[in-house]
């Protein structure tokens, strides 16, 4: 006798994948022992590793910050609370648990005050924006990669409006051919820009990150 599985079988088999993998992932394990709050805060610690985007002194903007991970780690790296300059604003929808050494902001990264607000914060201009914002799947992939571009474009649009020149921009997107609408502008922006896959992130996964440095504003011109 042939059948379908039911939604809820479904379900509870996925569940059951997530949790196993979950179990068995040493990035979890690591990050329950020393304190993060996802363990994204690896791929921001790797990225960094890499590429030297989080110094001592920064002024950094993390959008779409919830759960805090990365927030974590850009405290960590650039000092803040330690470092006379350093300054670190947290960014998102969801309200958020504090972050010492943080600044917490609940607003939308499209909201039209917002880089007012975070240069005020920051005591100044934005030496790094992160944004590691990606939309709720719906299982249609095409939907999926147009929607986490928009959200790339959106954070592109505030680090042009918050940075200061030579600054960094990190970003999440995933693979699917469509980010050239995305890496177009960029280049015009930035005298670098790349794409990354650190090793925290799942061998499974589409997402990578571009990495683009050396901001130079529409006043400056390649």
């Amino acid at each position: 006798m042939s059948g379908r599985l039911s939604d809820g079988k479904r379900r509870k088999d996925s569940s059951q994948r997530w949790l196993t993998r979950q179990l068995n992932d040493p990035y979890v394990a690591a990050a329950k022992r020393q304190g993060y709050r996802s363990r994204a805060a690896f791929k921001l610690l790797e990225l960094d590793d890499r590429f030297h985007i989080l110094r001592p002194g920064s002024r950094v903007v993390d959008l779409g910050a919830a759960p805090g991970g990365w927030t974590q780690a850009a405290v960590q790296r650039v000092r803040a609370g330690e470092h006379p300059r350093a300054r670190v604003v947290a960014i998102d929808l969801t309200p958020m648990q504090p972050v010492e050494g943080a600044a917490i902001v609940t607003a939308d990264a499209e909201g039209a005050d917002l880089a007012g607000h975070v240069r005020a914060l920051l005591g100044g201009p934005a030496d790094v924006v992160l944004s590691d914002m990606a939309p709720k799947a719906s299982g249609h992939r095409g939907a999926d990669h147009l929607r986490i571009i928009a959200l790339a474009e959106t954070a592109a649009a505030v680090a042009e409006d918050v940075l200061a020149e030579g600054g960094s921009f990190v970003c999440k997107v995933w693979q699917g051919g469509t980010e050239s609408a995305l890496l177009a502008p960029l280049k015009t922006l930035f005298t670098i820009v790349r794409h990354a896959k650190p090793p925290a992130s799942r061998a499974e996964s589409a997402e990578v990150y571009v990495v683009a440095q050396g901001f130079r504003s529409r006043s400056h011109p390649a």
